[in-house]
């Protein structure tokens, strides 16, 4: 199946349906990484607060798929933010994974009361320049965020991951982005099934004979979101990558947008300060 492609603007490219190893253990990830990049997967995300980089390294390097035709994410953690402490938990991320290069690293949160995250951007500018890094994005970073390490730097984020489900759409912030060129990928795409039994879901469903993951998922793609949803069984990997086959009107979507109701399963990211590993 050929997967729709997202350029970034410092003209790279990213598949854009990957899959997530959030929550997984770290002595079952090598297998849910091979299980799908067997699946079709080209994209894999992965974080240092996840531990299971490891595994995501195991999973990539025994695949047998090509490491070139794989886009590799991962994301510096809360505890690392600082020009040394960001050097120590990239090169501690690619021991972990094994890995020579990473094709995006992204700041996990902003944590603006710290107030490092402009410093901490400039490492990760410096380690793209390096070669380390084919492109460098943030994640849950608001306009005031995105703005500040832009005009101080010069650079602008490849991607820009945050939390968008039905519940919570973030139109502005999807706006924003735009804006400024940078792609939006949606964490926890399926809101923890919290959109699962809405009618606008439930009956697009039923229309085009999908399951209501197969329907969210699809409304992420055709709002144009790089989306990485999560799963430890192959049946549902499976059925999570074959929604590139059906599109779903301009009706329904339109009704799936009108379920958001400012629902969030993470925390705000003007107020998350949780420096600690997890």
């Amino acid at each position: 199946m050929t997967q729709p492609m997202m350029t970034f603007n410092d003209g790279n490219r990213m598949p854009q349906l990957g899959a997530g190893v959030f929550q997984i253990a770290n002595d079952d990830t090598a297998g849910v990484v091979d299980a799908a990049l067997r699946t079709g997967y080209r994209l894999i995300d992965g974080a240092a607060a996840y531990n299971n980089e490891r595994g995501m390294g195991e999973g990539i390097r025994n695949s047998g798929v090509p490491r070139d035709e794989i886009f590799v994410t991962s994301k510096l953690w809360n505890d690392a933010h600082g020009h040394d402490a960001a050097l120590r938990a990239f090169d501690q991320t690619m021991e972990r994974t094994g890995l020579d290069y990473l094709d995006l690293y992204l700041i996990h949160w902003p944590l603006p009361k710290l107030d490092k995250y402009v410093e901490t951007w400039k490492v990760l500018i410096r380690l793209r320049d390096e070669g380390r890094i084919r492109s460098i994005g943030v994640a849950n970073f608001h306009e005031p965020h995105l703005k500040r390490i832009i005009d101080e730097t010069g650079v602008t984020p490849a991607l820009n991951q945050i939390e968008i489900h039905p519940s919570l759409n973030q139109p502005e912030m999807r706006a924003v982005n735009k804006r400024f060129g940078i792609v939006t990928q949606s964490w926890t795409p399926l809101g923890r099934g919290d959109s699962f039994e809405a009618a606008p879901v439930k009956a697009a469903a039923d229309r085009t004979g999908r399951s209501v993951a197969q329907v969210i998922l699809r409304w992420h793609i055709q709002h144009g979101l790089s989306v990485i949803p999560k799963s430890e069984q192959e049946k549902r990997l499976a059925e999570n990558f074959d929604v590139l086959g059906f599109e779903l009107t301009a009706d329904e979507m339109a009704a799936i947008d009108k379920l958001e109701n400012d629902h969030r399963t993470g925390p705000h990211p003007d107020e998350f300060d949780y420096r600690e590993p997890l």
